[in-house]
């Protein structure tokens, strides 16, 4: 993927190249009208909601009800929020109708499956495994990558099966779980390649952007050109633990980091940072596949790499392939969602992709992006990227696109990873 940054003593760079991205128009202005304006009387009836507004609706509801909240989720083909409240909670549906949001029933309460969550986590840590609440079914989505076998696959099945029938359920991915991480062209350090996330200004006032914090183990000095120049340094990073980010600083304080997705010739302007919903489409940017879409699947997720487990991250759909490690997870609204982690599969026969909330990562490492609001409401416009082509082949060879910059295999990336939340230089 690419984000323009654009040197006052020379002229624009793309990290990463043209991306081939089918016969399709990516960009359209966001057609997603937010209906606010309702009348009181109509306070029964779902509204229909822009995705930032039903997350932003979501984080409401979930303080006002208390222990009867059980997760949300939004619906994208009606664009209504549905909100899952505990059975027999009368009064506090009665809330969530007059909020403006659907209303479910359900059986597990969020306190139990975050219980449910802390016994997989205690008894069935194994590498190429992962959970996360899915609130549309009311469970923990528990998943295997195809390493689990023999010993590993019947203790993870029996640490689901202790936790009580239509609490967990269990599914097997034909992928590894890995971090996506390795050669072709967008930033380079000691041999890897990564994705640039989203350019952001430190807590200084000084330029940097975002990426993966697996990525900070490759060399804390990064470029634009496989080989070049280094242009930016690791400042803080974290991998694995709670959370896989890095703020990695323009060397020259006179960049301008514009905050912008380049998606192959076009832009989508970033506003600012916002939460993830499930049941949210939104679209990924990497340097190896380009443009991907796909829904939330599930929040708060742990998911156990070969080199540690990562917690908070959020599950999806969307393809990755290795490069496209740090790339940016946005909405056609211009809101800044995810930064690419891992996962398995391919572009090609599709997987589960997981990715670092970007609100988080700003958080820990001081950094502000956009105009700096993160509440998500998503009132900045922009250029959406929503109507991309149902048979875009997003994972399109990208023969030429990056010049001299060709693929090239991710050397090893060793055992020295970052294991808390460093400053490096």
């Amino acid at each position: 993927m690419s984000h323009k940054r654009i040197p006052k003593r020379k002229a624009a760079i793309a990290v990463g190249g043209v991306v081939a991205l089918g016969a399709a128009a990516i960009l359209l202005p966001s057609a997603n009208a937010s209906q606010d304006g309702a009348p009181d009387d109509a306070a029964a009836a779902p509204r229909t909601l822009k995705a930032g507004d039903a997350s932003d609706l979501a984080t409401r509801l979930a303080g006002t009800l208390g222990d009867a909240y059980a997760g949300a989720w939004y619906d994208g083909e009606d664009k209504r929020l549905v909100v899952n409240v505990v059975r027999g909670e009368g009064d506090m549906a009665l809330k969530v109708r007059s909020a403006g949001a659907e209303v479910r029933e359900v059986d597990n309460s969020m306190a139990e499956l975050q219980a449910g969550a802390g016994t997989l986590k205690s008894e069935a840590t194994i590498p190429g495994t992962s959970w996360a609440v899915d609130p549309r079914t009311n469970k923990i989505l528990v998943t295997a990558d195809s390493t689990v076998t023999g010993d590993k696959w019947d203790r993870l099945e029996s640490t689901v099966e202790s936790l009580g029938s239509g609490m967990a359920t269990l599914k097997k991915s034909e992928g590894t779980f890995r971090t996506f991480v390795s050669g072709g062209d967008a930033i380079f350090a000691g041999g890897a390649r990564c994705s640039l996330g989203f350019n952001v200004t430190a807590g200084d006032g000084s330029p940097a952007f975002l990426t993966a914090g697996h990525c900070a183990a490759a060399g804390d000095a990064w470029s634009d050109q496989q080989g070049g120049e280094p242009i930016a340094t690791v400042d803080q990073a974290l991998f694995p633990g709670d959370g896989d980010f890095a703020l990695v600083r323009y060397d020259d304080p006179a960049t301008e980091a514009p905050s912008e997705v380049n998606v192959g010739g076009q832009t989508v302007p970033i506003v600012q940072a916002a939460e993830a919903t499930v049941g949210q489409q939104v679209f990924r940017m990497g340097s190896t596949t380009g443009l991907a879409d796909g829904q939330v699947l599930g929040l708060d997720a742990t998911v156990n790499y070969p080199e540690g487990t990562v917690t908070g991250l959020i599950q999806t759909d969307v393809c990755a392939e290795p490069g496209d490690s740090g790339g940016s997870l946005f909405t056609q609204d211009g809101l800044a969602i995810g930064l690419t982690s891992g996962g398995s599969g391919d572009c090609t026969v599709g997987g589960e992709t997981f990715f670092q909330p970007v609100t988080t990562a700003l958080e820990a490492v001081g950094a502000t992006l956009g105009d700096g609001d993160g509440d998500g409401d998503g009132d900045g416009g922009g250029a959406g990227a929503g109507d991309q082509a149902d048979g875009q082949d997003a994972g399109a060879e990208q023969d030429g696109a990056g010049g001299d910059q060709g693929v090239q295999e991710q050397s090893d990336m060793g055992s020295d990873r970052h294991s808390g939340l460093t400053r490096t230089h």
